[in-house]
This record gives structure tokens, C-alpha cells and sequence, in this order.
């Protein structure tokens, strides 16, 4: 064996590093790693989307939900293509009871054949709502629901509930 006084200052810091090398490559008495799951095929991650929750993938008037918050709250999409009227439910997290709120318009920001646009949607109160509140909420511009059918449109709302303020994206399978 050589003596560590005859050994050159290079060769110990390099037999140092080698050594530290060693050891971290050598496994410990650390807890193991945690077993990886493997993530669900695609085709059933979409159909597991809504599993688990208190509602269906339509709401009440037979439109696709749009989740608001941490599903807090939901809203649903109503196109009529023959008026040509978007109409827009606020409805309870369950997505089966109608949220009437104190505004008097919401928004709908779309982007659609390289364009952003905004549309105004107007309180259109249903009978139970309650004295200044709506529920239901309508567009009957012709130039959205074109563009809302457009390829790759991009559509989402905004409105605020009880001075919170949400934001939902129109899921694609609108079309109606």
C-alpha cells in the first residue's frame, strides 16, 4: 500500500471525488420510491372526465357544461343556430339548479380565424330569478354563432358570482 504522505495533492482531491462518486451511486437505508402508476389511456380519460361528480356532461336544457371555478359553479351552453342565439344558464355546482346573479351582462371572448373578439351577452331574467338577477343570459348576433363554428374557435366566458369573478372555457362539442 502506498502512504497517503507519498500520494501527489491531484491524485488525492481525485481519489476524494471518486469515492463521493461511489457512495451516491451506492443505494441507503432511504424510504424506496414511490410506485409510479401508469396514466390512463386517453380514450378513457375523457369518458372518466366527469366521473365521480354530482352532474352529467349536459345540463338542464340539454347544453354542454362549462365548469366554473373549481366547479363551484358550472354554466351552460345553449346555440340555436336557426335564431342564431347563444344562450348562456348559470347553474349551482351540481349543475341542475339555476344561479340567478346581480348582472346585467356577461362576456364572451373568442378567437376564431386568426381574430379576437369579444361579445356581450344580456340578462334575459326566468321567472323564479328574483328582483334584478338572471340566470339566463343571451346573444342573438349573427356574427357569433358563425364564428363560434368556425374551426378551432376558442370561446370563453366571463362573468362574476357573489364578487367572485369566473372564467369558463365553451367545451368544442357544442355544435348543435
Amino acid at each position: 500500500m502506498f502512504s497517503s504522505s507519498r500520494m501527489s495533492p491531484g491524485y488525492k482531491s481525485g481519489l476524494a471525488v471518486l469515492t463521493i462518486a461511489a457512495a451516491s451511486v451506492l443505494p441507503c437505508g432511504c424510504t424506496p420510491e414511490p410506485s409510479m402508476k401508469p396514466a390512463p389511456p386517453a380514450a378513457n380519460k375523457a369518458a372518466d372526465e366527469h366521473a365521480g361528480h354530482e352532474h352529467s356532461a349536459a345540463g338542464p336544457h340539454k347544453g354542454p357544461l362549462i365548469e366554473l371555478g373549481n366547479e363551484e359553479y358550472h354554466a351552460e351552453f345553449v346555440h340555436d343556430e336557426a335564431s342564431h342565439r347563444v344562450t348562456i344558464y348559470v347553474l349551482d355546482s351540481g349543475a341542475k339548479k339555476s344561479v340567478p346573479i346581480a348582472a346585467k351582462e356577461i362576456t364572451l371572448n373568442l378567437k376564431a380565424d386568426g381574430k379576437a373578439r369579444q361579445y356581450k351577452l344580456t340578462a334575459k331574467p326566468q321567472a323564479d330569478d328574483g328582483e334584478g338577477k338572471s340566470s339566463s343570459f343571451e346573444s342573438d348576433d349573427e356574427d357569433l354563432t358563425k364564428e363560434i363554428e368556425a374551426e378551432g374557435a376558442d370561446a370563453r366566458i366571463s362573468l362574476e358570482i357573489d364578487g367572485t369573478p369566473y372564467t369558463g372555457r365553451v367545451p368544442h362539442e357544442h355544435h348543435h
